[in-house]
């Protein structure tokens, strides 16, 4: 029986991959290791097989959980715990350089000393940096460059990633990917945010002129990717995820408020957050001949199903917009 390690697999992407794994890889087992800080939530696993997952919850920062809650001879980890989101990132960056780096070094160490035996590191196309309106796509071979505490962060675990390959000789490899949507996204990312607040009827805050391009993929096609690179990515590979889906996000604002019925005048123009890259789009061309992987649900098609989740789950959002969403949304948007 496989057994894939799993951190983060409470959050949005982490747990529609533990769905998707358990449901398409042969006896599969999953161990997911989390935290549950404000992002992660077992209601994300509801449903799950108890006889093929097991729930671990513990800090990636901590070496003695790691090492316990790893099974020895695991076929991979697959991590992606992390803080992520930008702005949270402005106002306190040291979170993200302890769960990030830290969090990361941690499970590569215990990787090698529990004699697993691929490391599967899920990145961000972040790390690249920023693109004006004419440059090509991000490819694997770019420098780093990035703009946010989040972003670098990631970069750093990406560079240890590598280096334990390069050191070690330890099987790892990267998945850099776009901007991801669908069923589980925690309400302070664009489109949950926008559609909760849309369906409340409450005010849309669309950072500075709204003209800001994103790459979209829905998320159980990076899932499919993810499961791709680990049957059959090359040690110390990187590879890009993405659908070829650039959008500017406030096209995408409206195409949700017209699939919903509602007025643009919810719209409500905000000031930018500090040093907002312009856009970022993904060559997914090494993941696509490399490896035979296609994303297979068109955008628009993705949207429609994540505007009927987000209404049909309202009671699952209103949930987890606890108090500390509530704090950090008034302190961010409050004054802008």
């Amino acid at each position: 029986m496989p057994i894939y390690v799993v951190t983060g697999g409470a959050g949005f992407i982490g747990s529609n991959f533990v769905r998707l794994a358990l449901d398409t890889v042969a006896d599969l087992a999953v161990v997911t290791i989390d935290l549950l800080t404000y992002a992660g939530n077992l209601e994300n696993l509801a449903g799950v097989p108890a006889d093929r997952h097991t729930f671990v919850r513990a800090d990636i920062t901590d070496p003695a959980a790691v090492a316990e809650a790893i099974p020895e001879g695991a076929d991979a980890i697959v991590h992606f715990a992390a803080e992520t989101h930008v702005d949270r990132s402005i106002l306190g960056p040291l979170a993200f350089a302890r769960t990030n780096v830290v969090g990361t070094q941690v499970l590569l160490d215990a990787a090698r000393a529990r004699g697993v035996r691929r490391f599967l590191q899920v990145s961000t196309d972040e790390v690249y940096g920023s693109l004006g309106p004419d440059d090509p796509p991000f490819t694997e071979d770019l420098p780093l460059d990035p703009t946010s505490p989040y972003a670098a962060s990631k970069a750093g675990a990406d560079l240890l990633v590598l280096a334990a390959h390069r050191t070690y000789g330890q099987d790892v490899v990267i998945t850099r990917c776009s901007n991801n949507y669908g069923p589980y996204q925690f309400p302070e990312k664009l489109i949950p945010l926008m559609l909760s607040n849309a369906l409340e009827g409450k005010p849309l805050p669309v950072y500075g002129d709204g003209r800001q391009v994103r790459d979209w993929i829905y998320t159980e096609d990076h899932s499919r990717a993810i499961l791709a690179v680990l049957a059959q990515g090359r040690p110390g590979r990187v590879y890009n995820i993405g659908a070829r889906s650039e959008r500017r996000n406030i096209d995408l604002v409206r195409l949700m408020l017209r699939e919903l019925g509602k007025d643009e005048s919810l719209i409500r123009y905000v000031k930018d957050r500090p040093a907002h890259d312009r856009r970022y789009a993904i060559d997914p061309t090494r993941a696509e001949t490399e490896l035979g992987w296609r994303p297979q649900v068109p955008f628009e098609d993705g949207v429609r199903r994540t505007i009927r989740w987000y209404r049909d789950h309202a009671d699952w959002w209103r949930r987890v917009r606890d108090g500390s969403y509530r704090e950090f949304y008034d302190q961010w948007y409050g004054g802008r």
